[in-house]
């Protein structure tokens, strides 16, 4: 069975942080964190529509003016997320540059920016190249939620964490996953095409069974058309799984309200990306540059009760000896006697 998100790490994980997530067959993805872009290609580069952003260190954030200069041109709208501030530094970066030729293209690249704040107020500005990327249409709303994106069939959850700055943490998290049976589909005298699309949000949507599918694809080089009761589909050529939820943390204090934070965000992920910056050794170094040990990071996977850890963001300083830091964030992961100590 396939899984809608594709993850991977952009950089090695000694490079800037940060995880690509490709949607399967949606020429979509998101984007953790704008730290050096260099690796993603301009294809994939046009396919993200989100962008999450931590913090705004230069390793988590410099890739913004690659995205911009990719997507300059085109008819296009990217939404980013970030911590409070993150507004204002979009503003001043694109200030920066000078936009008097923009006015004559004929397309509009708009970036909506929001900035979640303590309390769960999300804060929004919007930016458009045809006015040379003024602030517009500010907005404050209250969340509900700790959901920052929400959509059919997924969403994406921030929580905020001490990094000496605010930094936010984030999952990706598909409430349930469908999978098209591709045989049973052709056993049924139907054809693939975008209408399987429709089905499986018709079905994460809870729609009832008597509401009409229409099947439309292409045979033969002609067009064929049914109209179908979903109950007749689900189950006969579509099979609902558990989802698949992507965790997200890096720039963290070994804090206990940290702790409980991403314990609270990750709990049973299938997959948690998280910083493993130094070694247990140097854990007296590690809290005073408020981050995560390689033993915390994966006594944490193990406490969230996650499927599987990846590792990322190792300091510098262990050149060299990456495995290190990643089979001890692994015997922490798999230990099963008493908590490591945090």
């Amino acid at each position: 069975m396939s899984p809608r998100f594709h993850p991977q790490l952009i950089n090695d994980r000694f490079g800037d942080p940060g995880v690509y997530i490709e949607f399967m067959f949606e020429k979509r993805a998101i984007l953790f964190d704008l730290g050096d872009l260099t690796p993603l290609s301009t294809r994939k580069l046009l396919r993200i529509s989100d962008v999450f952003v931590s913090h705004m260190h230069m390793d988590h954030f410099c890739g913004l003016d690659r995205l911009i200069r990719v997507l300059l041109g085109r008819d296009r709208r990217l939404r980013l997320y970030g911590p409070a501030g993150i507004i204002e530094a979009v503003g001043h970066k694109l200030a920066a540059y000078t936009w008097n030729l923009v006015e004559r293209y004929g397309s509009d690249l708009v970036l909506d920016v929001a900035e979640l704040r303590p309390g769960r107020q999300l804060r929004t500005v919007g930016f458009r190249s045809r006015t040379a990327f003024a602030p517009e249409g500010e907005r404050i709303v209250d969340l509900e939620s700790d959901r920052l994106l929400e959509e059919t069939g997924f969403s994406v959850s921030a929580a905020i964490l001490d990094h000496g700055i605010p930094c936010l943490a984030f999952a990706l998290e598909e409430r349930a996953h469908v999978n098209i049976w591709k045989n049973r589909v052709a056993e049924s005298g139907l054809g693939v095409g975008s209408w399987l699309r429709n089905l499986k949000e018709a079905i994460l949507r809870g729609d009832g069974d008597n509401t009409v599918i229409r099947a439309r694809w292409k045979e033969d080089g002609s067009v064929r058309e049914r109209s179908l009761p979903l109950g007749d589909l689900r189950g006969d050529i579509a099979i609902v799984t558990d989802g698949t939820k992507i965790a997200y943390v890096v720039d963290a204090a070994p804090s206990q309200d940290n702790i409980r934070e991403i314990l609270d965000l990750a709990d049973s992920a299938t997959t948690l990306y998280i910083e493993t910056a130094f070694l247990d050794a140097d854990a007296d170094r590690a809290r005073e540059r408020n981050h995560l040990t390689a033993r915390q990071a994966g006594e944490i996977a193990r406490r969230a009760g996650v499927q599987k850890l990846v590792t990322l963001h190792y300091s510098p300083r262990y050149e060299g000896r990456a495995d290190e830091l990643k089979q001890e964030a692994e015997r922490a992961f798999h230990h099963h006697g008493e908590s490591v100590p945090q």
